[in-house]
Protein backbone atom coordinates (compact mmCIF):
# COMPACT_ATOMS: atom_id res chain seq x y z
CA UNK A 1 0.00 0.00 0.00
CA UNK A 2 1.61 3.39 -0.82
CA UNK A 3 2.07 5.99 1.69
CA UNK A 4 0.52 9.44 1.43
CA UNK A 5 4.00 10.84 1.01
CA UNK A 6 4.29 7.97 -1.39
CA UNK A 7 1.17 9.10 -3.79
CA UNK A 8 2.17 13.04 -2.87
CA UNK A 9 4.70 11.81 -5.56
CA UNK A 10 2.71 9.87 -7.65
CA UNK A 11 0.24 12.85 -7.70
CA UNK A 12 3.06 15.20 -8.93
CA UNK A 13 3.81 12.84 -11.64
CA UNK A 14 0.20 12.70 -12.56
CA UNK A 15 -0.08 16.65 -12.72
CA UNK A 16 3.02 17.20 -15.69
CA UNK A 17 1.18 14.34 -17.57
CA UNK A 18 -2.15 15.76 -17.28
CA UNK A 19 -2.34 18.94 -15.55
CA UNK A 20 -6.17 19.64 -17.03
CA UNK A 21 -7.52 16.23 -17.19
CA UNK A 22 -11.71 16.57 -16.83
CA UNK A 23 -14.65 14.93 -18.06
CA UNK A 24 -14.53 13.52 -21.01
CA UNK A 25 -18.43 13.25 -21.75
CA UNK A 26 -19.92 16.15 -23.76
CA UNK A 27 -23.17 17.78 -22.36
CA UNK A 28 -24.86 20.45 -21.73
CA UNK A 29 -27.62 20.06 -18.96
CA UNK A 30 -27.32 18.49 -15.66
CA UNK A 31 -29.55 15.27 -16.94
CA UNK A 32 -27.55 15.16 -20.03
CA UNK A 33 -24.68 13.75 -17.92
CA UNK A 34 -26.50 11.74 -16.19
CA UNK A 35 -27.86 10.18 -19.26
CA UNK A 36 -24.20 9.79 -20.63
CA UNK A 37 -22.79 8.87 -17.42
CA UNK A 38 -24.97 6.09 -17.41
CA UNK A 39 -24.78 5.19 -21.35
CA UNK A 40 -21.02 4.76 -20.64
CA UNK A 41 -20.71 1.68 -18.90
CA UNK A 42 -19.25 -0.81 -20.56
CA UNK A 43 -18.06 1.46 -23.62
CA UNK A 44 -15.86 4.39 -23.99
CA UNK A 45 -16.74 7.66 -23.64
CA UNK A 46 -15.75 8.67 -27.51
CA UNK A 47 -18.81 5.91 -28.56
CA UNK A 48 -20.93 7.76 -25.97
CA UNK A 49 -20.18 11.19 -27.44
CA UNK A 50 -20.47 10.18 -30.76
CA UNK A 51 -24.43 8.79 -29.82
CA UNK A 52 -25.43 11.87 -27.40
CA UNK A 53 -24.37 14.16 -29.86
CA UNK A 54 -27.59 12.95 -31.89
CA UNK A 55 -29.24 12.19 -29.13
CA UNK A 56 -29.21 15.30 -27.37
CA UNK A 57 -30.61 16.94 -30.66
CA UNK A 58 -33.38 15.06 -31.04
CA UNK A 59 -34.97 15.11 -27.44
CA UNK A 60 -33.15 18.45 -25.95
CA UNK A 61 -35.36 19.18 -22.74
CA UNK A 62 -36.06 16.81 -20.38
CA UNK A 63 -39.68 16.11 -21.05
CA UNK A 64 -38.92 15.43 -24.64
CA UNK A 65 -37.54 12.17 -22.62
CA UNK A 66 -40.48 11.55 -21.02
CA UNK A 67 -42.52 11.63 -24.13
CA UNK A 68 -40.34 10.16 -26.41
CA UNK A 69 -41.17 6.60 -27.88
CA UNK A 70 -38.42 3.71 -26.57
CA UNK A 71 -38.26 2.64 -30.03
CA UNK A 72 -37.37 5.79 -31.19
CA UNK A 73 -34.37 5.79 -28.17
CA UNK A 74 -33.74 2.51 -29.09
CA UNK A 75 -32.91 3.49 -33.02
CA UNK A 76 -30.45 6.27 -31.22
CA UNK A 77 -28.35 4.55 -29.13
CA UNK A 78 -28.63 1.04 -30.68
CA UNK A 79 -24.63 1.49 -31.60
CA UNK A 80 -23.97 0.69 -27.91
CA UNK A 81 -23.85 -2.19 -26.09
CA UNK A 82 -26.55 -3.27 -24.21
CA UNK A 83 -28.83 -0.47 -26.02
CA UNK A 84 -32.18 -1.54 -25.50
CA UNK A 85 -31.76 -1.71 -21.41
CA UNK A 86 -29.95 1.69 -21.58
CA UNK A 87 -33.32 3.10 -23.65
CA UNK A 88 -35.19 2.27 -20.25
CA UNK A 89 -33.17 3.85 -18.67
CA UNK A 90 -32.88 6.80 -20.05
CA UNK A 91 -36.56 6.93 -20.03
CA UNK A 92 -36.56 5.92 -16.69
CA UNK A 93 -33.84 8.80 -15.49
CA UNK A 94 -36.15 11.33 -17.54
CA UNK A 95 -39.34 9.77 -15.72
CA UNK A 96 -37.82 9.99 -12.35
CA UNK A 97 -36.34 13.55 -12.52
CA UNK A 98 -39.41 14.96 -13.90
CA UNK A 99 -42.40 13.31 -11.67
CA UNK A 100 -40.32 12.64 -8.96
CA UNK A 101 -37.69 15.20 -8.49
CA UNK A 102 -39.44 17.99 -9.79
CA UNK A 103 -36.95 18.07 -13.00
CA UNK A 104 -34.25 19.20 -10.33
CA UNK A 105 -31.05 17.00 -10.43
CA UNK A 106 -30.69 15.82 -6.57
CA UNK A 107 -26.50 15.82 -5.25
CA UNK A 108 -27.25 13.56 -2.36
CA UNK A 109 -25.65 10.23 -3.40
CA UNK A 110 -28.56 8.21 -2.56
CA UNK A 111 -31.21 10.24 -4.27
CA UNK A 112 -29.06 9.68 -7.52
CA UNK A 113 -28.62 6.20 -6.97
CA UNK A 114 -32.75 5.93 -7.17
CA UNK A 115 -32.29 7.27 -11.02
CA UNK A 116 -32.48 3.79 -13.18
CA UNK A 117 -28.81 2.47 -14.03
CA UNK A 118 -26.75 4.95 -11.49
CA UNK A 119 -24.99 3.19 -8.98
CA UNK A 120 -22.40 4.33 -6.61
CA UNK A 121 -19.46 4.81 -8.88
CA UNK A 122 -22.40 6.82 -11.41
CA UNK A 123 -23.48 8.80 -8.77
CA UNK A 124 -19.67 9.84 -7.56
CA UNK A 125 -19.18 11.16 -10.77
CA UNK A 126 -22.04 13.35 -11.16
CA UNK A 127 -21.36 14.57 -7.63
CA UNK A 128 -18.31 15.58 -8.87
CA UNK A 129 -18.73 17.36 -12.09
CA UNK A 130 -21.94 19.11 -11.57
CA UNK A 131 -21.68 19.94 -7.62
CA UNK A 132 -17.98 19.95 -7.02
CA UNK A 133 -18.74 17.90 -4.25
CA UNK A 134 -15.10 15.63 -3.06
CA UNK A 135 -15.55 12.20 -4.50
CA UNK A 136 -13.39 9.58 -6.15
CA UNK A 137 -15.42 7.36 -8.03
CA UNK A 138 -13.96 4.39 -9.28
CA UNK A 139 -14.05 2.91 -12.84
CA UNK A 140 -12.04 -0.09 -14.69
CA UNK A 141 -8.80 2.62 -15.12
CA UNK A 142 -8.83 3.52 -11.87
CA UNK A 143 -9.41 -0.19 -10.93
CA UNK A 144 -6.34 -1.33 -12.79
CA UNK A 145 -3.83 1.66 -11.68
CA UNK A 146 -4.42 0.84 -8.12
CA UNK A 147 -4.00 -2.65 -8.71
CA UNK A 148 -0.37 -2.06 -10.28
CA UNK A 149 0.57 0.84 -7.83
CA UNK A 150 -0.37 -1.74 -5.01
CA UNK A 151 -2.87 0.33 -3.55
CA UNK A 152 -5.13 -2.58 -3.78
CA UNK A 153 -5.23 -6.25 -4.74
CA UNK A 154 -7.32 -7.99 -7.39
CA UNK A 155 -10.09 -8.65 -4.60
CA UNK A 156 -11.19 -5.68 -4.06
CA UNK A 157 -14.21 -4.42 -5.09
CA UNK A 158 -14.28 -0.38 -6.60
CA UNK A 159 -16.14 0.27 -3.16
CA UNK A 160 -12.91 -1.16 -1.17
CA UNK A 161 -10.73 0.65 -3.63
CA UNK A 162 -12.41 3.82 -3.27
CA UNK A 163 -11.71 4.05 0.85
CA UNK A 164 -8.49 2.75 0.24
CA UNK A 165 -7.71 5.89 -2.41
CA UNK A 166 -9.75 8.20 -0.02
CA UNK A 167 -7.23 7.05 3.00
CA UNK A 168 -3.99 8.36 0.95
CA UNK A 169 -5.26 11.46 -0.80
CA UNK A 170 -6.39 14.43 0.67
CA UNK A 171 -10.09 15.20 0.19
CA UNK A 172 -9.44 18.43 -1.75
CA UNK A 173 -7.84 16.34 -4.16
CA UNK A 174 -10.53 14.30 -5.01
CA UNK A 175 -11.77 15.38 -7.47
CA UNK A 176 -8.61 16.16 -9.61
CA UNK A 177 -6.92 12.62 -8.77
CA UNK A 178 -10.10 11.11 -9.86
CA UNK A 179 -9.65 12.44 -13.48
CA UNK A 180 -5.79 12.28 -13.97
CA UNK A 181 -6.36 8.92 -13.05
CA UNK A 182 -8.45 8.34 -15.41
CA UNK A 183 -6.30 10.28 -18.01
CA UNK A 184 -3.14 7.91 -16.99
CA UNK A 185 -4.94 4.71 -17.30
CA UNK A 186 -6.87 5.71 -20.48
CA UNK A 187 -3.66 7.56 -22.36
CA UNK A 188 -0.54 6.02 -20.51
CA UNK A 189 -0.77 3.20 -18.14
CA UNK A 190 -3.08 1.17 -20.49
CA UNK A 191 -4.60 -1.96 -20.21
CA UNK A 192 -2.48 -3.33 -23.08
CA UNK A 193 1.14 -2.47 -23.74
CA UNK A 194 1.41 0.65 -21.37
CA UNK A 195 4.11 3.04 -22.06
CA UNK A 196 6.37 1.23 -18.75
CA UNK A 197 9.85 2.50 -20.15
CA UNK A 198 8.50 6.01 -20.14
CA UNK A 199 7.03 5.59 -16.15
CA UNK A 200 8.51 8.07 -14.14
CA UNK A 201 6.62 6.18 -10.69
CA UNK A 202 7.77 2.51 -11.94
CA UNK A 203 9.37 1.85 -8.83
CA UNK A 204 6.33 1.60 -7.51
CA UNK A 205 4.43 -0.81 -9.96
CA UNK A 206 3.50 -4.09 -9.16
CA UNK A 207 2.52 -5.48 -12.82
Amino acid sequence: MLTKKQFLEVSQYLDSLFPNAKCELFYSQDYELVIAVMLSAQTTDKSVNAVTSHLFKKYPTLKSFVDADIKDIENEIQSLGLYKNKAKNIKGIAETLYYDFNSILPSDKNELQKLPGIGNKSAGVIRCEVFKIPDLPVDTHIIRISNRLGIATKKDEPIDIERKLKKIIPEESWIKSHHQLIHFGRYFCTARNPKCEECKIKKYCKN
